[in-house]
């Protein structure tokens, strides 16, 4: 266990846990972001296992601590004030686990949806090839309802597994989990601990070639320079992307943050952007969209945290 500052509530909350759980007070989180910025965790923690993430989870509920829960940092913004409470990561090995029976594959919640697609390849399982360019975990997607290439998480998922707020797990078929475009309410009130899904046999072969393809896709469609990924979800009537580029935005900077030249839909971090350059940045392009198409855009990305100003009292 790191120790750090003695905090009263740092302390109770080790005294709930095994040596093996991790905790870390005013973690920076920008680093644990895909889009490289935002403030700190008040309090950070790894959980070993599925008891002790129950009893974070039950402690936090009864007391009225607020608490986040963090997978890869992608298709995420976090203010520059950070995130108060308890920011509690699925990152130890018993969630991260990939197993394998016949044809399905069980993966825990932070588990890299990467290593997912790596690992059905390697046993000749496809279905899967669209999450290895996501760069996020299992439990990530299934909140997010994460899709590339034409492929979505509930499409592959056959059943979840589970953890109320209150700390009990559950199993639960997925299709009993109503799921939408980029979104799934359920895991707004629920915490995903893993998950199982359906791959058909198929050539390791045929199955690299599909992740090379897609690979090839991505690395001419999207920047390489740190983002959160896609900004706005599509509407109904044009891409964002299209759009954005239509109004004239690619390129367009507020402090180190920037509309891609390569993507319209991304911002990209170019240059020791902060939060509030990002949150100013799509701020504009909606006014923009707004008011000269009628169009209102509608963040993907998940804003979380608070304002640094609310700190200062400003």
């Amino acid at each position: 266990m790191t120790h750090v500052a003695t905090h009263p509530l740092l302390t109770t909350f080790q005294r709930l846990v095994s040596e093996n759980t991790i905790f870390r007070q005013d973690e920076p989180l920008a680093r644990r972001t895909t889009m490289r910025v935002g403030g700190t965790a008040e309090f950070y923690c790894e959980p070993a296992n599925e008891p002790e993430l129950s009893r974070l989870l039950e402690f936090t509920q009864n007391s009225d601590i607020p608490f986040m829960l963090l997978g890869r940092g992608s298709n995420l913004l976090i203010r520059d004030g950070g995130i108060p409470g308890l920011v509690i990561c699925l990152s130890q090995p018993d969630f991260s686990r990939i197993t394998i029976d016949g044809q399905t594959l069980r993966c825990g919640a932070g588990a890299r949806l990467k290593h997912v697609a790596v690992e059905a390849r390697r046993q000749g399982l496809a279905g899967l090839e669209f999450l290895e360019g996501i760069p996020g975990s299992v439990g990530g997607a299934l909140r997010m309802n994460a899709g590339a290439m034409g492929g979505a998480m509930f499409a592959v998922t056959q059943s979840i597994r589970y953890m109320t707020l209150g700390g009990q797990t559950h199993n639960l078929p997925a299709a009993e989990i109503q799921s939408n475009y980029r979104h799934c309410p359920f895991f707004e009130t629920h915490v995903a601990l893993a998950a199982t899904l359906n791959v058909h046999s198929d050539t390791s072969e045929a199955i690299e070639r599909r992740m090379k393809e897609g690979s090839e896709k991505r690395w001419k469609s999207q920047p390489a320079a740190p983002s959160a990924g896609c900004i706005f979800k599509n509407p109904t009537t044009i891409p964002s992307g299209k759009l954005i580029e239509e109004l004239g935005l690619k390129g367009k900077r507020i402090g180190g943050a920037a509309v891609s030249d390569v993507h319209g839909n991304f911002i990209v971090n170019e240059n020791q952007a902060t939060a509030e350059d990002v949150l100013a940045l799509i701020e504009f392009i909606q006014q923009k969209a707004l008011t000269e198409r009628g169009i209102r855009l509608e963040t993907e990305v998940q804003i979380v945290g608070v304002n640094k100003s609310l700190l200062s009292g400003s």
